[in-house]
């Protein structure tokens, strides 16, 4: 049955000579020669064995829906892609090809790069992507690879699953929320009731079958070979070394002296330690002794942005590759030559407590799943090796099986908008394959409540509807739509783009001469206003990367902020929301600005309690100090910390800190807030200034309504 979907070139047997004339059938141009080698690469991978059984269980599936597990470097996420375009042509699918969604937007350009290659075909056209800020697609796309929520905002936006004849869900052992959401969404639309006679392929690592196979009710599976080769015995530390950056170095080099074949993928927890790493090697690999080109040393993080592609580029093949990454590719970017791997075993997330409303940075114990998918990245015959900094009852005792589901570690705010946009009555009936603790739920649906996005019936109002357009957390998406009641549009737009994308300092600078050009951007009224200020300044630099590089500025970040800020401007002019005029700098704009702000961020403000700096938070008794990265921190003493501030973001630290900060005036969080936000905040003194502000103020606005009425009284009886 599945031999009608092999394509003409692919034919057993069959070779370039053979196939002078073959056609591809997607384009109907002939053949590359560039197929042909890119083709014996491909059946060398351990998936080609399961391809005649995968595309007979995609045709017979009752259910619609395939489960493929397979072990990272099978080259699952490359041929199933392929062989799901090659199913839904043969079937003559008219909706819109094949949809593939994977959990970082970097992997799904990587991919769409890597099969278009593959499939002899040209990116944009047939193969296309879909990431934040970029959609390289057009209408003659049959495959298209999707980072998974923007799919999810598709979903979320339109009747039904979306605009696809086969969905494969790829990485789903990466546990986002995306991911989760859409599989919730899908297994109780039943697909069977749907039109076209759809198909899912879920694709995932082992570890995750059983839970899957749970929760689909039992659907067909695809099992893929083992790459041929042994996987390395990992070699333990003794103990964990207080300086990994180092010691991962250190391990490297070594490496490199004993001259053995391979490339060298290095497991670091956050991306700060990646830069460190990188920029060490950089330094110590130009001075070694050994034969031939030096190591090319390759970071590889969300950050670096379309750079990763370097890694596959084969600029010397004789120059050993050193990739620096964390938990990006525990499960992505497969190099298939890679030989040695050298894994911290930790990993840095961010974790939201809804109790308190704050994110902390948590160093953990990668999970025993992600440990072995990265020591087979050195599989291969001869094995290569593994070295691991830590000992091995580390992961014995400390490691959790699987890795921790991001919808029981995010803040659930955007995902239950998307729910009530979904119209999913109660959020905690939608199907999870773990559901987040009730506390999450009833936090986003109190926070979006005051946010005015729900009605009095728990359903989206109006205002949250339109907040649900757009790409942004809901207080940020708020906080854009005050801008057009207060005139400030122009300036939000950017500030909007900014913090989604390029939030400023985010290190020290490197000299003083960097420094004093950091200061020259600062602006007065605070963070917000700076941010605005560095990215009108890099638009007037013509988006130079040397400006930004002596400025300590990422370049990538910032060009992603102008693409998303002339994507948001698109959509505002979409759904005809009014504009303002740029007027950044004058008296009137900046309390507009504040006023904008402040609607959003009610849920953010804090208090000076003792004038040194320390915040108490509204919302909870937490006490924080400003970023070291704040602007008001930068000034020369005796500068007085401003006594209420709103903040973008609190974080859990070692400095428990409040970053992107800007001065407000409590009369504006009394006029803006909601009542029932300020009578709902916990005991304190700031509380009881802010209810007895408000009833000073309620008090002056009924004299001056008494005063107006007494005014224009006497000529009304007179008539």
């Amino acid at each position: 049955m599945a031999s009608q979907h092999l394509g003409p070139a692919e034919e057993p047997g069959l070779n370039s000579g053979e196939s002078e004339l073959a056609v591809n059938p997607f384009d109907g141009l002939p053949f590359s020669s560039r197929y042909y080698e890119l083709l014996e690469q491909r059946r060398a991978l351990p998936i080609w064995a399961a391809r005649f059984i995968f595309l007979e269980q995609l045709e017979s599936s009752p259910s619609g829906v395939v489960l493929v597990s397979g072990e990272p470097g099978s080259g699952k996420s490359t041929q199933i892609p392929q062989w799901c375009a090659e199913f839904a042509l043969a079937r003559g699918f008219q909706r819109s090809g094949v949809t593939v969604t994977q959990p970082h937007p970097l992997a799904a350009l990587s991919l769409a790069l890597q099969v278009a290659d593959e499939m002899d075909l040209t990116l944009g056209h047939e193969v296309g992507y879909s990431i934040p800020q970029e959609d390289c697609t057009g209408p003659h796309t049959m495959l298209r690879f999707c980072w998974d929520r923007l799919l999810l905002q598709e979903v979320a936006s339109t009747r039904g699953t979306g605009a696809w004849d086969v969905l494969v869900l790829d990485e789903v052992q990466e546990r986002s929320v995306a991911s989760d959401l859409l599989q919730g969404l899908l297994r109780d639309a039943r697909l069977g009731n749907l039109p076209g006679d759809p198909r899912v392929v879920v694709v995932a690592d082992p570890a995750l079958e059983p839970k899957l196979q749970d929760f689909w009710g039992n659907p067909p599976i695809v099992h893929i070979p083992r790459r041929p080769g042994r996987c390395p015995i990992p070699i333990y530390r003794d103990i964990v070394p207080t300086d990994r950056v180092e010691a991962a170095c250190q391990a490297v080099l070594e490496l490199c002296r004993k001259d053995v074949p391979g490339d060298v993928l290095v497991y670091l927890p956050s991306e700060e330690e990646i830069s460190l790493c990188c920029e060490s090697l950089s330094r110590e690999v130009g001075t070694l002794a050994t034969q031939g080109p030096a190591p090319r040393v390759l970071p590889l993080h969300p950050g670096h942005g379309q750079a990763v592609q370097a890694m596959y580029e084969d600029i010397d093949s004789s120059a050993r590759k050193v990739v620096v990454t964390h938990w990006l590719a525990d499960f992505s970017f497969s190099l298939p030559s890679v030989r040695h791997v050298i894994d911290s075993g930790l990993e840095l997330r961010s974790v939201y407590n809804p109790q308190i409303r704050a994110e902390s940075q948590v160093l953990r114990p990668i999970s025993k799943c992600q440990a072995e998918a990265r020591q087979l990245r050195a599989r291969g015959a001869p094995p290569g090796s593994c070295l691991c900094l830590y000992p091995k009852s580390f992961q014995e005792l400390e490691a959790p099986l699987l890795p921790q589901p991001r919808v029981c570690e995010e803040n659930l705010s955007p995902l239950v908008l998307l729910l009530k946009r979904r119209q999913i009555a109660e959020p905690g009936e939608c199907h999870f394959l773990d559901r987040p603790a009730p506390e999450a739920l009833m936090q986003a649906l109190e926070d979006l409540d005051y946010l005015a996005a729900l009605d009095d019936n728990g359903d989206l109002s109006d205002l949250g509807v339109i907040l649900s357009e757009f790409p942004l957390p809901p207080e940020l998406a708020k906080a854009l739509l005050a801008s057009c009641e207060f005139d400030c549009v122009d300036e939000m737009l950017t500030l909007a783009a900014m913090l989604t994308a390029a939030p400023g300092f985010t290190c020290p600078p490197l000299c003083a001469e960097e420094a004093a050009l950091r200061r020259a951007l600062e602006h007065a009224d605070g963070d917000h206003s700076s941010l605005i200020q560095v990215y009108e300044a890099f638009i007037q630099s013509g988006a130079d990367k040397a400006w930004c590089h002596a400025r300590g500025l990422n370049w990538a970040a910032l060009c992603q902020a102008q693409k998303l800020r002339g994507e948001l401007l698109e959509l505002m002019l979409r759904i005809e929301l009014p504009l303002s005029q740029p007027a950044f700098g004058s008296e009137k704009n900046r309390r507009d600005l504040q006023k904008a702000l402040v609607s959003g961020y009610f849920l953010k403000v804090a208090q000076d309690t003792d004038g040194t700096g320390n915040y108490l938070l509204l919302t909870h008794k937490h006490v924080a100090q400003l970023s070291p990265y704040c602007c008001y921190r930068s000034r020369r003493a005796p500068a007085r910390p401003p006594p209420w501030v709103l903040y973008h973001n609190f974080s859990i630290s070692k400095d428990n800190c409040l970053s992107i900060v800007s001065e407000i005036q409590p009369q504006m969080l009394v006029e803006l807030a909601p009542p029932y936000f300020l009578s709902n905040l916990p005991p304190s003194e700031s509380r009881d200034f802010l209810n007895k502000l408000r009833e000073e103020m309620a008090n002056s606005s009924t004299e001056s309504e008494s005063s107006s009425t007494q005014e224009f009284g006497d000529p009304c009886v007179l008539q």
